[in-house]
């Protein structure tokens, strides 16, 4: 089984910055040829399962936990962010070439992939937001960020086991059976948090980017302003005067930023505005090695800096 989408809202600078190294990459796999390709199920040690980036690899983990003959490795590295401005190298094709199941978020996340996995005919694509309803920013863009939310969290991880039941059905009652005890655990940490946030009376908040309107739905909050709309990309001194109109207007009191990236933006609004900066992880970056309990550690510390911030 094969599934590959074709997504929308990619911006040009991605496209730009990752077009010269696909061409590389793909006349690089074009070049491989057979032998360096899958070999199918069964006839290599493990079932290999390679992840596009940190929420999909401990999702993975999970729903594969203690599964003989089936790893998971996660592609991009540690210090990567939401895959808005990541460039491939050439480990990455390596480590795609040698999978037989590549689990992605898909909703446009990964399209700069889209013409290497194309060279991978053999290749498993399982796409997490399939199906998930995606919400859009004021110019309509499908935001792809669907994990930050609990309950888009547990979407992803019921479509990541059917995936992979699809794909390795012999293996069907294990994956079923680790992605039910998962679930109950997300479902019990949402729960936890909705009661935790249940009285606060100011729900108005700034956030660094994009990443954020999923988990703000969910939790009833009010993201007035984002600091910047393409993250790595500071904004202008216009941005930066409506951010700070908005903030004034509205009477926000925190700005939060992402461990992923730089607060310079933020450190500069809030010394205009008297906000004061707190952290949220958007769960979008991590360790090699991560916990299976990660995602859960990482929203129960975002759960207290809300209640400290919003308090």
């Amino acid at each position: 089984m094969r599934i590959i989408r074709k997504y929308k809202g990619v911006n040009d600078h991605m496209k730009k910055t990752c077009a010269v190294l696909i061409l590389i990459l793909a006349l690089m796999l074009a070049a491989c040829g057979q032998n360096a390709g899958n070999t199918g199920y069964g006839q290599d040690k493990d079932t290999l399962i390679v992840t596009s980036f940190y929420p999909m690899y401990i999702f993975a983990s999970n729903i594969t936990n203690d599964i003989e003959g089936v790893r998971v490795v996660n592609m991009t590295e540690p210090q990567t962010g939401c895959l808005h401005d990541y460039q491939l190298v050439p480990a990455d094709l390596k480590t795609l070439e040698k999978a037989d199941i590549f689990v992605i978020n898909g909703a446009g996340l990964e399209s700069f992939l889209d013409k290497v996995i194309s060279q991978l005919p053999d290749l498993t694509v399982i796409e997490a937001a399939e199906g998930i309803d995606l919400l859009e920013d004021d110019n309509g863009e499908e935001n792809p960020h669907v994990w930050v939310s609990i309950s888009g969290a547990i979407q992803e991880v019921k479509n990541i086991t059917e995936g992979l039941i699809a794909a390795d059905p012999a293996n069907e009652d294990s994956y079923r059976k680790n992605s039910e005890k998962y679930i109950e655990k997300l479902e019990a940490l949402k729960q936890d948090m909705h009661d935790a946030l249940k009285d606060i009376k100011n729900r108005d908040i700034v956030t660094f980017h994009e990443a954020f309107p999923y988990f703000a739905h969910e939790f009833d909050l009010n993201i007035v302003s984002v600091i910047e709309r393409e993250p790595g990309s500071e904004p202008s001194a216009g941005e930066l005067a409506e951010t700070i109109r908005i903030i004034n207007d509205s009477q926000v009191k925190v700005l939060f930023t992402e461990p992923q990236y730089s607060p310079k933006a933020a450190e500069s609004i809030a010394a205009q505005t008297g906000a004061r900066i707190y952290v949220l992880d958007p769960i979008a970056s991590g360790p090699n090695d991560a916990e299976l309990d990660s995602y859960e550690k990482t929203m129960k510390e975002n759960l207290k800096v809300l209640i400290e911030a919003l308090k």
